[in-house]
């Protein structure tokens, strides 16, 4: 079913958040950093297995180049990062002093909102369940954001399990933009860009093991060229 991995995504976070509330402080760092590395490993097998979906190689090499070098241009990931900034400022100018509880609140949900949304992981998992119905990579990231969420909201408050909203609403028009598209792209498009994205989900796990520091968001265009290339030429 279409939108069903946000909507496990929306209640991972939600359960998660939950959870930290009722723990509290009391998990220790070395637990955290442990499961964080296992959960790693398992989003790299994930881009593994999206990645050979692909059955053009070239197109898909061809296509994260050619990608990253219009996501660098436009420099996607400084943008990304610049939106939470702007938000964060905003929300310091117009929230109230002296109110500790509100500004719990609001640092709370927008540190969450912006973790879960601003990704490409949330990107490519989205537009992949719109397209081929897969939540696979959505019920990974729900993973992710479910036992991370344990840990945010014992840190962060209540704020933590609002952001489940933002979410569900960003994915969710995300998943619906792709499949309105899905019955207009062949088999072999929606494999393709698959493939572009399992690799960058690959690099997101990389990222996740501290061992690398890829901008996995200026390769973001790679999927739009995948697509295109794909149905252009096969």
């Amino acid at each position: 079913m279409v939108g069903m991995g946000t909507v496990v995504n929306v209640a991972a976070i939600a359960g998660g958040s939950l959870l930290g509330l009722l723990v509290g402080r009391g998990i220790k760092e070395k637990y955290q950093e442990t499961v964080i590395y296992g959960l790693a490993l398992c989003v790299i097998v994930l881009g593994i297995q999206m990645a050979l979906q692909g059955q053009h190689i070239l197109l898909t090499i061809i296509s994260l180049v050619v990608g990253s070098i219009l996501g660098e241009a436009l420099g996607i990931e400084e943008k990304l990062e610049q939106v939470g900034t702007l938000l964060a400022e905003k929300f310091q100018k117009s929230r109230k002093k002296g109110d500790a509880g509100t500004d719990a609140f609001v640092e709370g949900f927008l540190n969450a909102s912006l973790l879960y949304c601003v990704g490409a992981m949330a990107i490519v998992g989205s537009i992949q369940d719109g397209l081929s119905g897969d939540p696979t990579t959505l019920y990974t990231k729900a993973l992710i954001d479910g036992l991370s969420g344990i840990i945010y909201a014992s840190n962060f408050g209540v704020g933590v399990l609002f952001s489940a909203l933002s979410v569900g609403v960003y994915q969710g028009i995300l998943t619906a933009l792709a499949g309105f598209l899905g019955p207009w792209m062949s088999q072999l498009v929606v494999q393709e860009v698959a493939a572009c994205g399992g690799l960058m989900i690959l690099g997101i796990g990389l990222n996740m093991t501290k061992l690398l520091k890829i901008r996995v968001g200026n390769m973001l265009p790679g999927l739009l060229v995948a697509g295109v290339a794909a149905g252009i030429f096969f």
